[in-house]
């Protein structure tokens, strides 16, 4: 991007640059008989030789006119939400008149008061800083704003007699190309100022968390200090220096008439809120911000991170706040419910107050807080009250309930490893009382996502508890079966092969001897190990019963239900064509179960999932957008009428089945999904939609194992689905379906119309005692292949 005021044509500078040379040069000779005259005629004659020497390689500042640095790639939410930066250095490029007059008076205040004055040098500084050096003393400076352009952009920071004189030669040429608007303009976006911040708008947001347009006079201080070193005054881990020079700087700007007596008092009374904890305000999306980031990387490779590409997402901020929130709380509902581990470290804490606090800083450098899970270390603890310190100095004091997640840690019998004592390193939180109270990071992971089922647009997505703990994408990356979340499908090949919701089947006991499977003998059982006999399919899906489930695949036929599955997005060598597939034992990722529900949700069309909505440079212009096809342009994946009956069934789950909770909740009736809970309770899901938004919840551990014995996708997952869906759909109309072609109801019930007059099956597994054989048309019980022993032990229920 050229600076605001460029010159007008930047051909004619480059030539200028290069015809022109001797008038500056010669310039630069004046000045140095102005030296002479002034006592220091060795010197100036020193310094006219290096001039001479050193001129032919100096490089072309030319390109200067047309100011492009390195701009790191940001990625934004719908709304326009910073997500993610990526980059090397932190900077918004700001051109001069967008930059308040504010914010370069305190520069200039501080930096170069005649900056608009002298022609680049100022010959008094340079003459002392010249001498200094050459004494080998300390430099005293006396660098102007145009020098230091010079040396930031084209040389190193050594500070020897030979880059000054370089830096000299080209400060007189940056002074003849371009225009003090100009220089000033780079200086004030190329300077670093800490925390990976380049330039003075990068700073307000790193430092302040706003532009730099609204920014104060004590603030725009604060800032300026910045440049002469910006660890030392760094205003997050060096406040009281910070401070003492932001004084300054506000007298300095006093002194120069930039502002007046009565501004800089109010200026040094101002409160400023440093943003200490950049995490406490930004959206939550950094499994988002990395999805984009490798998808932009694709395309243009290592350009990427310094092009200044602003990428614009699908995410909805909102939401996803929402679905961060409510995944994190419900993982750490079900952490509450787990024995407690231990303190994360223990250290030895000095018996002098100002040397324990040094431990406890250094301690606490390497157990960051995370979120809301704070790190503090224990001073004195018993089985009545903790008092832990913060890195920050403040005393947190745990009593009551705020004790019961780590009483076996607080007992005289806990062995070393768990016992809470001084120097142990804890996580405490607040409550909802605003009290505080023991807990620990959680072991268990989870994934949630939410999309747009009529266009695939992902509204929010969170692949994990933390990002800074664990970088695997669980909504991508994570192969889990499905369990019962799962039946759908099945349910919904059924519909087409003469299946009703009146179809009744019978929940009996089923049971393979070795002989069948070739291997182990198999007999599945329902969660609640309970049998209810006859039922409707509408009813056995709502109770999520295993023995209809099974019969239903047993009479479609594992082949075909394989290849029907496949309609929705699943991997068919996933989900081999075994009776084991009619309970989840298959494997999926939340993306795919997101896409797959979205079927049911938009009448039938397979939609694709994307994130990306338009790429822009800099400047704001576009360099790629993208709108998906209209929905009915998408791949049908099923018929209209099997996705308006297998809604109906899906909200009998919501309405009287195993997640009748989210109807209660939510007090509307446009719920739909499925629980699923594995075998052994290792995976919890809950799948579902309202017909404007499809979204799915998995909890569970990386290294599979049992959640509990008590744990299922109704009780973890659907919990945090409902909260989602509480503020998602807040404002939302209930939506109402419309009834396609060649549905009818009869008798309160929706049926295929050619099924309607009793076409279809009627009944299945009637009468067969619960042996592994009989069933009714149109299919043949199909017992396990030998290759399936080794699934049986996966089975899933509910």
């Amino acid at each position: 991007m050229p600076p605001s005021q460029a010159p007008e044509k930047n051909t004619s500078a480059r030539t200028k640059a290069r015809t022109s040379w001797p008038r500056w040069l010669l310039k630069a000779l004046f000045w140095i008989a102005g030296l002479a005259t002034a006592g220091a005629l060795a010197l100036a004659l020193t310094i006219a030789v290096a001039l001479a020497m050193a001129y032919p390689n100096l490089p072309d500042v030319s390109d200067l006119a047309d100011y492009r640095p390195k701009l790191p790639m940001r990625v934004y939410s719908a709304e326009g939400a910073l997500l993610g930066e990526f980059g090397e250095e932190r900077r918004n490029l700001t051109p001069i008149d967008e930059i308040p007059q504010v914010m370069k008076d305190a520069v200039l205040a501080i930096e170069d008061s005649r900056f608009f004055e002298h022609g680049g040098v100022d010959y008094k500084g340079l003459l002392r800083a010249a001498l200094a050096n050459l004494g080998k003393a300390k430099s005293q400076g006396a660098s102007t704003i145009t020098m230091q352009v010079a040396r930031n952009v084209y040389l190193s920071s050594e500070k020897t007699f030979t880059r000054k004189i370089y830096e000299i030669l080209l400060t007189f040429k940056l002074e003849h190309l371009l225009t003090k608007n100009q220089i000033l303009e780079i200086y004030m976006n190329q300077i670093y100022l800490g925390n990976r911040a380049y330039g003075f708008a990068a700073a307000a947001e790193t430092y302040f968390g706003k532009p730099l347009k609204s920014i104060s006079v004590a603030e725009a201080a604060m800032l300026a200090g910045l440049p002469k070193a910006p660890s030392a005054y760094n205003p997050i881990s060096n406040p009281k220096r910070a401070r003492v020079r932001q004084l300054y700087i506000i007298e300095r700007m006093e002194e120069n008439g930039f502002i007046t007596t009565a501004q800089a008092q109010e200026a040094k009374q101002e409160n400023l809120k440093i943003r200490t904890n950049a995490n406490s305000t930004r959206v939550h999306a950094e499994y988002v911000a990395e999805m984009a980031r490798q998808l932009i990387f694709a395309q243009y490779g290592n350009e990427a991170y310094t092009r200044g590409l602003n990428v614009y997402t699908t995410l909805r901020a909102s939401e996803q706040d929402v679905a961060y929130q409510s995944l994190r709380r419900g993982i750490m509902d079900y952490e509450r419910r787990q024995h407690y581990r231990g303190p994360e470290q223990f250290i030895q804490l000095p018996t002098s107050a100002e040397d324990a606090e040094d431990a406890i800083d250094d301690a606490l450098a390497n157990h960051p807080d995370n979120g809301d899970l704070l790190a503090a270390v224990v001073l004195d603890a018993n089985p009545r009250r903790i008092m832990a310190a913060r890195a920050d100095g403040e005393q947190i004091e745990i009593t009551g309930d705020g004790l019961k997640p780590a009483q076996s840690g607080l007992s005289d019998k806990a062995p070393p490893n768990i016992k809470i004592r001084r120097g142990a390193i804890i996580r405490v939180a607040k409550t909802a009382k605003n009290t505080w109270e023991i807990t620990q990071l959680p072991q268990v992971e989870g994934a949630f996502i939410a999309l747009d089922p009529r266009d695939g647009a992902i509204h929010a997505l969170v692949g994990g508890f933390d990002f800074d703990k664990n970088k695997f994408n669980h909504v991508t990356q994570a192969w889990r079966q499905p369990g019962s979340s799962f039946k759908p499908f099945i349910y919904s090949a059924a519909l087409e092969k003469g299946f009703t919701p009146a179809t009744v089947v019978n929940d009996a006991p089923l049971f393979f001897d070795a002989g069948t499977t070739g291997g182990q003998a198999w007999e599945p059982k329902n969660y609640d190990g309970k049998y209810d006999g006859p039922m409707t399919l509408r009813t056995g899906l709502a109770k999520s019963k295993n023995m209809i489930s099974i019969r239903v695949l047993q009479a479609v036929g594992p082949k075909t239900a394989q290849e029907w599955v496949s309609r929705f997005g699943f991997d068919a060598d996933k989900h081999p064509p075994y009776l084991t597939m009619a309970l989840g034992a298959g494997s999926v990722t939340p993306m795919q179960m997101a896409t797959a529900y979205s079927v049911f949700a938009n009448g039938g069309y397979r939609v694709t999932p994307w994130l990306i909505t338009r790429v822009t440079d800099h400047k704001g212009k576009a360099l790629s957008e993208f709108t998906p096809p209209p929905l009915t342009e998408q791949p049908r994946a099923i018929d209209a009428r099997n996705a308006f009956i297998m809604d109906s069934l899906l909200q009998e789950v919501t309405r009287a089945g195993t997640a009748a909770r989210a109807q209660a909740t939510l007090k509307r009736p446009d719920l739909y999904g499925k629980t699923g809970t594995t075998n052994d309770s290792v995976d919890a899901w809950f799948a579902g939609f309202q017909p404007t938004l499809t979204a799915v919840t998995w909890i569970g551990y990386d290294q599979p194992r049992n959640l509990g014995s008590r744990e299922t996708g109704g009780g973890l997952s659907l919990p945090i689905w409902i909260n989602f869906m509480e503020k998602a759909l807040k404002g939302v109309p209930v939506a109402e379906t419309a009834v396609p072609p060649g549905v009818v109801n009869v008798g309160g019930e929706w049926f295929y119309e050619e099924y309607a007059r009793n076409a279809g099956v009627a009944n299945l597994g009637l009468g067969d005692g619960g042996a592994a054989t009989g069933g009714s048309a149109p299919g043949q019980v199909t017992t396990p292949a030998p290759e399936e022993r080794n699934r049986i032990l996966d089975l899933f229920r509910n």
